[in-house]
């Protein structure tokens, strides 16, 4: 059974920066995508941003140039790393992976989410 588990959330003010981290365990052959998506109370989820298995990369536009996504594909691992947060990126972060696995099935999976506070 595959598992994605986030971590790295927390409280920070505003123009602080945080790491978040989403680690994949169980029977995994290769992880295609991976990505960041958030929700916010009363809003629906969006999408923060996503990598390739390849490494290429795209942005919301709220985000670009503050935000980073990167993968260690040899930890199965994929982190967000966020610079100069603004209150309105005070969401719950959900992690998002295809993922090939037993019976080289491949499946979208989510996180539990990790929650982000920007104080202002």
């Amino acid at each position: 059974q595959v598992q994605l588990v986030e971590s790295g959330g927390g409280l920070v003010q505003a123009g602080g920066s945080l790491r978040l981290s989403c680690a994949a365990s169980g029977t995994i052959f290769s992880i295609n995508d991976m990505g960041w998506y958030r929700q916010a109370p009363g809003k629906q989820r969006e999408l923060v941003a996503r990598i390739s298995g390849f490494g290429s990369t795209n942005y919301a536009d709220s985000v670009k140039g503050r935000f980073t996504i990167s993968r260690d594909n040899a930890k199965n691992t994929g982190y967000l790393q966020m610079n100069s947060l603004k209150f309105d990126d005070t969401a719950v972060y959900y992690c998002n992976a295809d993922i090939v696995g037993s019976f080289w099935q491949r499946r979208n999976y989510w996180g539990q989410g990790t929650q982000v506070t920007v104080s202002s």
